[in-house]
């Protein structure tokens, strides 16, 4: 795949375990124009440090825009249980030479955008920078290739037995990019759960025997530690590398067009993103939701991405 035929994005992120894992992917198979970081997995102030760490290991030329600190209107809402308590598990990376290019990462989404059409946007945190943009901008849906996210579920949760956490940590902000009529691309945890990841692939990374092999082993020990859930297997679903893939490589998914409303409201059911699955009923379908995904080659990519990515440029 020669660089010209990579598609460019926008990769909004609140790194996170396996959002570092998703920028080493996004690396070696897309174009990455832009970084920006959102309050979620933890605070805006270690995904946003998280991701310089990361664009420091990696080399990448990419600006990282430090964006959201808080949900649109909930209280702010972590995950550092699941990730550790700065966002990377264990992982011991190198403090960033410097700060983000800036912190006004819907600025920078829209005027990038607005330069050049046909960019992908991937969030892989809570939507709270994608909806603020379109709030700023609605045009901004009309000029983007797609959004294609990492969020919600059809018919799973995990923060609570009907949302996911992307979702659930800015509902808000979930519904208005759901009813934004973007071309817009869903990879839940029906999807995502179906590549899991653990020490047996971290193995393959520390034998890599390079600082890029070393880090992302940390990350997927880390990973497999925290969320094997078979009988002591030491693996757990590597949910935010799917949606770069599914950019990148969509000819490995398959996914049905549905309409999907986002709960508000539900005592037992706020952040669940409601797929109609009545394929007899004449509904607005605004959703490619996916349901299926060759596991074996997309794990393949991800680790093909920690070999072959270049720190050296």
């Amino acid at each position: 795949m020669t660089t010209g035929s990579k598609p460019k994005i926008i990769l909004d992120c609140d790194p996170g375990v396996d959002d570092a894992i998703a920028i080493i992917t996004a690396c070696r198979w897309t174009e990455i124009v832009g970084i920006t970081s959102v309050s979620g997995n933890v605070p805006v102030e270690h995904t946003t440090s998280n991701a310089l760490k990361m664009k420091k290991l990696l080399n990448i030329e990419a600006p990282i825009h430090s964006g959201a600190s808080r949900p649109i209107t909930s209280e702010p809402f972590h995950a550092s249980h699941v990730h550790g308590q700065t966002g990377l598990g264990n992982t011991d990376l190198p403090e960033p030479d410097g700060l983000a290019d800036s912190d006004d990462a819907v600025g920078f989404i829209l005027e990038k955008t607005r330069e050049e059409e046909g960019i992908h946007l991937i969030p892989i945190g809570p939507l709270t920078n994608i909806a603020l943009a379109i709030k700023a901008d609605p045009s901004l849906v009309n000029r983007v290739a797609s959004i294609t996210l990492m969020g919600g579920g059809a018919g799973i949760g995990n923060v609570t037995s009907a949302a996911e956490f992307n979702i659930f940590a800015d509902p808000e902000a979930a519904d208005l990019v759901f009813r934004s009529g973007a071309q817009l691309n869903m990879l839940g945890l029906n999807l995502t759960h179906q590549v899991l990841m653990g020490s047996v692939h971290a193995d393959y990374c520390y034998a890599l025997d390079t600082p890029v092999g070393k880090t992302a082993g940390d990350l997927l020990n880390f990973n497999g530690r925290t969320h094997g859930t078979e009988k002591g297997a030491n693996v757990g679903a590597m949910h935010d590398p799917c949606a770069v893939l599914a950019v990148s490589h969509p000819d490995l998914f398959i996914s049905k067009h549905r309409s999907v409303v986002v709960e508000l409201e539900g005592s037992h059911t706020r952040g669940q993103t409601l797929v109609d699955e009545r394929e007899w009923v004449d509904t607005e379908k605004n959703c490619n939701v996916y349901y299926e995904v060759d596991s074996e080659k997309v794990i393949e990519l991800i680790l093909q991405a920690v070999s072959e990515v270049d720190p050296s440029g």
